[in-house]
């Protein structure tokens, strides 16, 4: 009775430590392992021999996230889902013709049994009428197409790892479409372009940024950038800089900061769009040539300009020599083959033709098969893949589908109506309300041709993302690399006498997951008819099946995120790490972050579960309960518990944030604090008294000892200290994380 007592009491004590070893205006929930040893992210149904995986490098890393989503009719709006919430919100950005809607997304399972997450695509001619904050002025707009975007902003977030995807990409493939694709196979390259009108995403963002909401991400997105020195980038122009020493809201003193995106898939019909996304830019001397002797910029995508240097960084060799003395563009990047396609053997590429020509100096103008790497990126590494004798990184080996650059290369951005010469002229005035900035971002990014069974069955994205000098971001195809960027190209640019290139770092923000579908006037992929009812006047044959073949689904089959959980790892689960706190500026800039529509509502449990020891502490076999399992899903007990499976105790703002942020997860101080205390109120006089009558017993054992002729023995009763360190709750580990800025 004594052991458990004094349990219960270290267990109230254990809360109360994490309250106060905090500060007031930003405290950090202390988390524990369940009693049953399941990840607090990690969903039940996952199956056993998927609970690790072993990276490209041969390291063995621990499964801490995953959704199989194997339960039908799930609701994501605000406050219904442990782990995503969807939007109600028009999608301003890339010329989008659709608004975000609740009602386009769940969960659902077909007749052999695969269930599934989606977004439905629909084209009905009922035209909802939005209030867009993006267009110029501001004002309602008619929107012809409803979409769907959810995201774990601010509940799940994670730095480093490995990301898996099963995904079935959104297209008009039915017999009754008329597709062309669909007759030539799985291992088909896709090509009729016209038939993949949806434009579907599974990206990441840093968690200081929600995506679509561009008062939170101004300023933020897409930096991944810890200098401080003006004459290289202006420090104003990044909000929270390394310049600071004092930027509030909880931000580490002198620290840079923002919101970079990597993005796993974006679906361009044709091809699949890999690329990370980050701030600030290189500089115009850094960047390709401008095609300004083309009628048309658009020759970049093409390879086809004739303005000497346009098309391809550093070709020609002795032209960019010449003109700038230094490299151009990020160097180093790795391009590799989509394999499944069908080979083509007028794509082979010979590598020591085209390893000797590179040596050389390329003299065109554009590359060729024979002068340049498959990937037209005349910097990219041409290395042994994985330690292969016969496969090289950028060179097309086999003929197959073989990503290159995407000659989208970034973005300048600037304040409404900032009136300088580098941002695009607009009618908007400036306002008093915005802060005046400029700055460019770059897109290190990849286009892969794609086979039709990314259309016709499901696919599996990985992508390994390692934090530091030494790391890299690697995305893969069913287990095979298809592009690769070494740390280095982010941490060691080309530079000028001047070092004039600012030198960002890898990318180890905490990041969150983001599902959608979009539709845009100016992508590659757009429906037919763009800005208008799908079918036009209904007179094109073409142009109906494919709207008859609406309404087209983006399915994900599971995602899984893997974690080197070793002590000295760098990599953390979280939204709010020590190293890269976000939890105190998100609840001082709460408007910046939600709206009427979108309302940040705190979640307490609800993780999938199948037992009550899935959604309480590990407790040492002590009697505590702190969440149990109702209708496969848990439910804290009282507010003293939270977190996806109860095993999260206490967190807290200072009085002036948003009641919806307190954190990411935790009741309110106060609560759990009067719980705590009226536990440790109620255990203490419970062991005093359990203590005296143990005292008379223990008198009276001593008594009868002497009386026997006997020493006293028998175990002395426990002292508190080795009760508590008994006790004491193994820390999770998923929380950990090194200071590596």
């Amino acid at each position: 009775m004594k052991c458990h007592v004094l349990r219960a009491s270290s267990l109230a004590l254990i809360a109360i430590a994490a309250f106060s070893r905090s500060r007031l205006t930003h405290v950090y929930a202390a988390n524990f392992e369940t009693k049953s040893g399941i990840r607090s992210w990690v969903d039940p149904e996952t199956p056993d021999d998927r609970q690790t995986y072993t990276s490209s490098r041969g390291d063995s890393w621990e499964l801490v996230m995953s959704d199989e989503f194997n339960t039908p009719n799930r609701s994501f709006r605000p406050g219904d889902d442990h782990m995503w919430t969807s939007i109600e919100k028009p999608d301003g950005v890339n010329a989008a013709l659709e608004v975000y809607s609740h009602n386009m997304t769940s969960t659902a399972c077909d007749d052999d049994g695969t269930c599934y997450f989606y977004i439905k695509a629909i084209d009905e001619v009922t035209t909802v009428r939005v209030w867009n904050d993006y267009q110029n002025p501001p004002g309602y707009k008619n929107v012809d197409f409803v979409r769907a975007m959810v995201q774990s902003w601010n509940k799940f977030c994670f730095q480093g790892g490995m990301a898996e995807v099963r995904v079935q990409l959104p297209g008009a493939v039915s017999n009754e479409s008329g597709n062309p694709d669909v007759k030539n196979g799985k291992n088909a390259r896709v090509s009729s372009l016209q038939y993949y009108p949806v434009w579907p995403g599974i990206w990441m963002m840093g968690n200081l940024g929600r995506a679509i909401f561009s008062a939170s991400t101004a300023r933020i997105w897409p930096f991944s950038y810890n200098e401080c020195n003006d004459d290289v980038f202006l420090s104003s122009n990044q909000r929270i800089s390394a310049c600071d020493a004092n930027p509030g809201s909880g931000m580490n003193p002198y620290q840079g900061r923002g919101a970079p995106e990597i993005d796993i898939i974006e679906g361009s019909g044709h091809e699949i769009s890999t690329s990370m996304q980050i701030g600030p830019g290189m500089p115009s001397d850094f960047r390709i040539i401008y095609p300004t002797e083309d009628a048309s910029a658009g020759c970049i995508y093409t390879n086809s300009c004739t303005t000497p240097g346009a098309n391809t960084p550093d070709v020609p060799t002795a032209f960019y020599k010449a003109k700038r003395g230094h490299k151009t563009w990020y160097q180093g990047m790795r391009y590799a083959a989509n394999n499944f396609c069908t080979p083509d053997a007028k794509l082979k590429q010979d590598y020591k033709t085209v390893k000797a020509n590179m040596d050389k100096g390329i003299t065109e103008n554009s590359c060729t098969l024979a002068t340049c790497p498959s990937s037209r990126d005349a910097n990219a590494d041409v290395g042994p893949i994985d330690g292969s004798t016969t496969q090289y990184w950028s060179i097309n080996t086999n003929g197959t589908c073989f990503p290159y650059m995407n000659g989208y290369t970034g973005a300048y951005l600037c304040s409404p109506g900032n009136p300088s010469t580098l941002c695009e002229k607009t009618d908007v005035p400036q306002s008093d309300k915005i802060k005046v900035f400029e700055y460019r971002m770059d897109a290190l990014s990849s286009n892969w041709p794609i086979h039709m069974a990314a259309y016709l069955d499901y696919l599996v994205y990985q992508l390994e993302w390692v934090i530091g000098n030494q790391g890299y971001i690697r995305w893969m195809l069913e287990g095979h690399p298809v592009f690769e960027i070494p740390a280095s190209a982010i941490t060691n640019p080309p530079q000028d006498a001047k070092k004039s290139n600012p030198v960002k770092i890898m990318i180890e923000e905490p990041m969150y997951m983001i599902f959608n579908a979009a539709l845009s006037s100016t992508w590659g992929t757009k429906p037919p008819n763009p800005g208008q009812p799908c079918r036009g006047d209904g007179k094109n044959e073409e142009t109906n099946r494919i709207c008859d073949s609406f309404p087209m689904y983006l399915k994900v089959d599971y995602i899984r995120i893997y974690q080197d959980t070793s002590v000295n790892s760098t990599m953390a689960v979280g939204c709010d790490p020590k190293t890269h706190p976000t939890k105190q500026w998100i609840a001082d800039n709460i408007e910046a972050y939600q709206d009427a529509d979108n309302k940040v509502v705190d979640v307490t449990g609800k993780a999938f579960c199948r037992t009550d020891d899935d959604c309480t502490v590990e407790q040492n076999k002590t009697r505590v309960v702190t969440g149990s399992c109702v209708n496969r899903r848990c439910k804290c007990k009282g507010a003293s518990w939270t977190g996806p499976r109860c095993t999260s105790a206490m967190s807290a703002n200072d009085g002036g944030s948003s009641s919806s942020v307190r954190s990411s997860y935790g009741p309110p101080w106060f609560a759990a604090l009067a719980t705590a205390a009226v536990t440790i109120a109620v255990t203490f006089l419970s062991v005093y008294l359990n203590l005296q009558g143990e005292k008379k017993q223990e008198a009276l054992r001593k008594q009868k000892a002497v009386m026997a002729g006997k020493p006293p023995s028998g175990a002395p009763a426990p002292s508190r200290d080795s009760s508590i360190s008994e006790i004491v709750l193994k820390n999770s580990n998923e929380n950990y994380s090194t200071n590596f800025v």
